[in-house]
């Protein structure tokens, strides 16, 4: 019926072919022969020239790498999306940046004791509508622009500057290296934070639209709408007790982790790798933590990535809390974007 509809002139999305045929990735039934070959059939190449044998081959691998995955009935399940066609070497060199250096990030402000404010159990800035859409980063290693602006987005609103706006991740592509960023080749939201501070500032998204590509610097300090005076507050190595406590009395947190194979086919639950490292200098895609929780025994950072919308759940990721899973504790950062934001603070001994 799906086939007859598609070739009718309907279109779907490579995720809706998760709920069509849930009953084979899921382990649930035995996967017939034939599936595999309809499925690429229904299925929209995004990355790469369109349909081929080899193409298939490699879809049909990761079908099985899915089912197998899915049988195990671990906390968090695969699926099929837009990267399901690709390899890891080639998803790899698409997506992620090179391992980024945590240690080299500044820890000079510490929170005041009086307060520390206890968090709930479970937070979530979306409920409250103070979290920017979801973004797609291209084929391009900027995922740190994209947790940087998307933590300045939500600090914006929250801060009540104003609503809604977005921010231009190209500025940061272009114009960040002498902060230890290095355009579609990674960098981190701290130093990032520090750039726009000393510029200063950051212009909106339609004066310096995205492009996914390494660009000339073309920042007009008279267009910036931004400005961090403050630079950025580092939370404590390794302490997500602090990162929570954060998140929820400041804002959304830019966090950075070691992404490793099996990953870009995330569907939905709570993540978790025993092959992932967690050092200093293994974070290798950054994001923004939006929210906590905790889901069938597990605690949970809710985490908002920047390969679009049809990507995991809805754009999202779960991500096992407390273990520093792949290094998630290592380099967390938000923007001091206002003198408010700092009677939460002192001066680190």
């Amino acid at each position: 019926m799906y086939l007859v509809t598609l070739l009718g002139g309907a279109s779907c999305l490579n995720a809706d072919l998760n709920d069509w045929y849930w009953q084979y990735l899921s382990g649930e039934q035995p996967m017939p022969a034939f599936v595999p070959h309809l499925v690429y059939l229904l299925y929209e190449p995004v990355h790469t020239p369109g349909h081929s044998m080899f193409r298939f081959q490699i879809f049909e691998q990761t079908l099985h790498e899915i089912i197998a995955h899915n049988k195990l009935k671990l906390s968090w399940t695969k699926g099929i999306n837009d990267f399901t066609d690709l390899t890891w070497e080639e998803f790899r060199g698409l997506k992620l940046m090179a391992p980024q250096n945590c240690s080299a990030t500044e820890h000079n402000l510490k929170v005041k004791s009086n307060r520390k404010l206890s968090a709930p159990s479970d937070f979530d800035w979306r409920s409250k509508g103070m979290v920017s859409p979801v973004k797609n980063q291209g084929a391009c290693g900027s995922c740190w622009t994209f947790s940087t602006v998307g933590a300045i987005e939500s600090h914006w609103n929250i801060l009540r500057k104003g609503r809604n706006d977005t921010f231009a991740e190209q500025q940061l592509v272009d114009c960040a290296q002498a902060f230890d960023n290095h355009g579609c080749n990674g960098g981190l939201p701290s130093h990032a934070f520090e750039y726009i501070k000393y510029a200063p500032g950051l212009m909106r998204s339609s004066d310096y639209p995205y492009t996914a590509k390494d660009g000339q610097c073309q920042f007009n300090k008279t267009l910036a709408r931004v400005q961090i005076p403050y630079g950025s507050f580092n939370i404590t190595a390794g302490n997500e007790i602090e990162a929570a406590e954060r998140l929820y009395n400041a804002a959304p947190v830019s966090v950075a982790f070691q992404v490793v194979q099996g990953f870009k086919d995330y569907k939905s639950g709570v993540y978790t790798s025993s092959t992932c490292k967690n050092g200093n200098g293994d974070v290798n895609h950054a994001v923004l933590a939006v929210g906590y929780g905790k889901m069938d025994g597990k605690d949970f950072w809710a985490i908002k990535n920047s390969w679009g919308q049809t990507w995991g759940d809805n754009g999202y990721f779960k991500m096992e809390r407390g273990k520093n899973m792949c290094g998630v504790a290592q380099c967390n950062s938000y923007p001091l974007i206002d003198g408010r934001q700092l009677d939460d603070l002192e001066a680190s001994q």
